[in-house]
């Protein structure tokens, strides 16, 4: 047995264990210290100096790259601490565009809050010089980058680096013209980014942000000649709520139906529907190329981010992909020709709206994979962060509502749909109807729990299909995914099936959640309210979802057929090098 390590924080003995920085140990003990550049899934860089600390003996410290040790004296709030922290505020608020009351940050920006804080209200430096902004970039499907609210802390470069392997987002010049920009200053959209938004969601100003798209479906909602319809993904249930003062994973699903109807929208959806429709699809496929031994592993297709990276890096690789749409790209078609049909819409008439935790979204429904007859099938994608605020401007008391049911036909869901939002979700969901399609028995424990947690970023899981071995990765990053890629192309990849998820943890942790830079903790708190939802509900497996049953009897016929090949798969494009058009 170890013998205990303690230290001093402002005169209180703090216990730690494994925590790799005293501010670790800090927030551990239930304090805090102001940061900007320190994420806790990134490395630590110490680059704004605002989390310095007052150590005896070892003077000024910053607090997220200082390791702790066994009998410290720390001081939080030292005479020396807040002062630094104040310059360092000054200082940033001089070279910083402060038109606040505009940013799409406001109310949510770290900058904003400390400055408050610490009480700046006169700034000792003189202004930015007005020759000296540059311009807005708006090129992205997904992202807005301000160059002139960038405070130089390099979250979104690690966070780029670390969790996607690209270098898309850089340091560019010395001294005071030090920028962060994409590579060779070209514009956010001519780059090979693939939207993921983890760069928006470590953020601490309004930098880098999710392009705002409300206003444009407020117009298509206050129009009296359109029809309004809205899905809403999983991960978004469980992550709404922190927005209005709820607990990360509470599980809001009645609460957003009934805030979407105040708001406006004519139908009220749900994208889980569509995730056990995924699994139809993608399990049939699955074992089809079990069968045959072709293009094995066979990789997931629901992050739009994912596929971008194979278009962009690995075109050679695109026949593993799955032919399969994500749950949105399968729902929107469905609602284009079902609705119109069960409600009496005109198809003209008719808006699609889909709620998503994902930024790469927005990038998805503008393929033109995802066009038909000149329309896109999802007109526009809205992020968690974007639907709180909706419900905020509309006046509405989110949580005094009465929670509120979806409509049918296209409501009802498995908890395989549910888990979806997670990193090992669509694996775990597929396996439960894969095994039931292959031997024709009933599975009884549907937990598969080697799939799950988000912490863990590359799992292999060995399944037995009635004496079939059945080796399955589930990984989160891009890092993760080159890596298993690699395995495949020197030949040493032992898995039939891969699942990719751009953003660390899945959905849950997608770069249009609301942001939770200072909890690591989050995404397993949303993860773990998924998880709750699928073992309360009555059906487990996407093929018992009796609502699918049907959608297969009076329309789709059955998984693979003709009929659903055309609606809900599609064909990828070789974007390496520029050969294909940028969206």
């Amino acid at each position: 047995m170890t013998d205990k390590k303690t230290l001093f924080i402002d005169g209180k003995e703090v216990e730690f264990t494994d925590e790799p920085n005293l501010l670790e140990v800090i927030r551990k003990a239930g304090m805090n210290v102001p940061t900007f550049c320190y994420r806790p899934d990134l490395t630590s860089f110490g680059a704004c100096r605002m989390c310095v600390v007052e150590v005896e003996g070892r003077g000024i410290q910053s607090s997220c790259t200082m390791p702790p040790e066994n009998g410290l004296k720390v001081h939080l709030n030292t005479a020396r601490t807040r002062r630094i922290r104040k310059t360092v505020l000054e200082l940033l608020l001089a070279n910083h565009d402060r038109k606040c009351l505009t940013c799409e940050r406001s109310g949510n920006c770290e900058l904003q809050q400390y400055a408050q804080e610490y009480g700046i209200t006169d700034i000792r430096f003189p202004d930015k010089a007005l020759e000296d902004y540059l311009p807005v970039d708006d090129s992205s499907p997904s992202l807005v980058r301000d160059p002139n609210k960038c405070i130089l802390c390099g979250a979104c470069v690690r966070a780029c680096s670390e969790f996607q392997g690209h270098s898309v987002l850089g340091f560019a010049n010395r001294g005071s013209k030090t920028l962060v920009q994409p590579m060779n200053g070209r514009p956010l959209g001519q780059v090979d980014c693939v939207n993921c938004g983890q760069c928006a969601a470590v953020c601490p100003t309004g930098a880098l942000s999710i392009k705002n798209e409300t206003d444009k479906v407020w117009a298509e909602i206050t129009n009296p000649d359109k029809t309004v319809v809205v899905q809403m993904a999983p991960a978004t249930r469980v992550a709404l709520g922190e927005m209005f003062g709820l607990k990360s994973g509470e599980n809001t699903i009645g609460l957003i139906n009934a805030a979407l109807r105040r708001i406006g929208f004519n139908l009220v959806f749900d994208t889980n529907f569509s995730a056990d429709l995924t699994i139809m699809e993608e399990a049939s496929e699955f074992l089809e190329r079990l069968k045959s031994g072709k293009n094995l592993p066979l990789f997931t297709s629901c992050c739009p981010a994912w596929v971008k990276y194979l278009e962009d890096q690995h075109p050679d690789m695109l026949h593993h992909l799955s032919s399969c749409k994500s749950p949105m790209g399968m729902l929107s078609p469905v609602l284009v020709d079902l609705v119109p049909k069960y409600f009496n819409v005109a198809r003209e008439n008719l808006v699609v709206v889909a709620i998503m935790p994902c930024t790469a979204k927005k990038f998805e429904c503008k393929r033109p994979e995802m066009y038909r007859n000149g329309r896109p099938e999802t007109d526009y994608v809205l992020t968690t962060q974007e639907l709180g605020k909706m419900i905020k401007a509309a006046g509405i008391d989110f949580k005094s509502l009465t929670p509120e049911a979806n409509d049918s036909p296209f409501g009802e869901y498995s908890g395989a749909g549910t888990i979806f939002g997670t990193s090992g979700g669509v694996a775990e969901a597929a396996a439960r109807t894969a095994y039931e399609f292959a031997t024709g028995e009933v599975l009884n424990d549907v937990d598969i729990k080697q799939m799950r947690g988000t912490s863990n970023r590359s799992k292999t899981i060995e399944l037995d299909i009635k004496g079939q071995k059945l080796v399955v990765r589930v990984v989160s990053t891009l890092v993760e995914a080159e890596k298993a890629i690699r395995e495949i192309k020197e030949g040493r990849a032992d898995f039939q099936l891969l699942e990719v998820m751009a953003c660390p943890g899945g959905c849950v942790n997608g770069g249009g959640q609301p942001r939770s830079c200072d909890n690591s903790h989050t995404k397993e708190e949303r993860a773990e309210g998924l998880y709750k939802e699928d073992n309360e509900l009555p059906v487990r497996k996407s093929h018992m979802n009796p609502s699918i049953q049907k959608l297969y009897q009076e329309y789709l016929e059955y998984p693979g057929s003709h009929k659903a090949h055309e609606i809900l798969h599609t064909v990828y494009s070789n974007r390496f090098a520029g050969s294909y058009k940028d969206i």
